[in-house]
């Protein structure tokens, strides 16, 4: 491999000895009339090399249900439309996707989240945070850290319920990435939920009985609990989203509902909604649906919040847990949201 590239190159450095057929013509463009290497045709030469060259990617499965751990793959370094399309050939087989041992900076991290879509990168003060107040979407950070005695960061301690990000929007969150900067010694895993799965191992006359139905999505900031979100409050974020989802890429069907945030089936008998719904939620969480991460410094970690749930284990309250998450968001989708969930 090492003499094609230098192939390529000598056949941008002496054009008057006629260059292969081959050799990119915009390299050629950037070779002066006495065949000298301008600065320009180096940097041709690089994007060639990462379009032309194969990828080092392994895929190392991470549950049975779902995931891949990426190996391979350096995100602080520019990558080619053959790895982004490797990554989302996985992502969309995976549903869950981990690159361990990454160091990241921000625009890092929201260059790997726009290979999935359309990366909500606006930096977001902490100031910008708050009960029932809409902002832009952006980068967040999920920390127990305080100062003060004030939280600095957004869903800050113990266990958090099943949930999909941003159903509760009109719009919801394609996917969502999180890059492990602190973790606890113990505790803290992500539960991710296939409910793609959940939705293949129903029995026929549920998938009959859930066909068409449409749900009440609400949710209150930094609930964690499916309790502590008021449903007569009519400031908080709320959204109608079908109870059965066709995945746009993959044209399976999912169920669409999390214990944390859908509050009810629009249409049904309060009581039946209710009855139906503890049966969904107990059944998508079982654990033969479930793969739990355990966080490791420097993982960054995309799912799918289209056919999965995701939810958080308990961790000690003395120890210190950070997290750097960035949303990904439909095309064209430029709504606000309360405070940025």
């Amino acid at each position: 491999m090492a003499e094609f590239y230098e192939w390529l190159r000598e056949g941008c450095r002496r054009r008057e000895l006629g260059a292969p057929k081959d050799v990119p013509e915009k390299m050629l463009q950037n070779v002066s009339e006495d065949g000298a290497l301008s600065g320009r045709c180096d940097n041709v030469l690089a994007e060639e090399k990462m379009q032309i060259a194969k990828s080092q990617l392994s895929l190392e499965p991470m549950g049975s249900v779902l995931g891949a751990r990426v190996h391979g793959l350096d995100l602080s370094k520019p990558y080619g439309d053959d790895v982004k399309r490797e990554l989302r050939e996985a992502f969309a087989h995976h549903l869950v996707l981990c690159v361990p041992g990454q160091d990241l900076s921000y625009d890092d991290q929201v260059r790997f989240a726009s290979v999935f879509g359309k990366a909500d990168e606006k930096q977001i003060s902490k100031d910008e945070k708050g009960e029932g107040k809409s902002r832009e979407r952006g980068v967040m950070y999920v920390t127990n850290i305080r100062e003060n005695g004030k939280q600095v960061g957004s869903l800050p301690d113990g266990e958090m319920q099943f949930h999909s990000d941003g159903s509760h929007r009109d719009i919801p969150y394609r996917a969502t990435s999180l890059w492990a900067m602190q973790v606890p010694s113990r505790g803290g895993e992500t539960k991710f939920a296939n409910l793609y799965a959940a939705y293949d191992a129903l029995p026929e006359s549920t998938k009959l009985r859930i066909e068409g139905k449409q749900c009440k999505f609400i949710y209150q900031v930094d609930a964690t609990f499916r309790e502590q979100t008021r449903e007569d409050d009519p400031t908080l974020s709320n959204a109608v989203h079908p109870l059965v989802k066709v995945h746009p890429d993959t044209g399976r069907k999912s169920l669409y509902l999390s214990r944390l945030m859908t509050r009810y089936i629009i249409g049904m008998d309060r009581a039946e909604s209710e009855a139906l719904l503890a049966d969904l939620f107990d059944h998508a969480e079982k654990p033969e649906f479930v793969y739990a991460h355990p966080w490791k410094p420097k993982d960054i970690v995309i799912w799918d919040n289209r056919c999965t749930n995701h939810a958080r284990n308990d961790f000690p309250a003395d120890e210190l847990r950070q997290l750097r998450r960035i949303t990904v968001s439909e095309p064209g989708d430029t709504s606000a949201s309360s405070a940025g969930y």
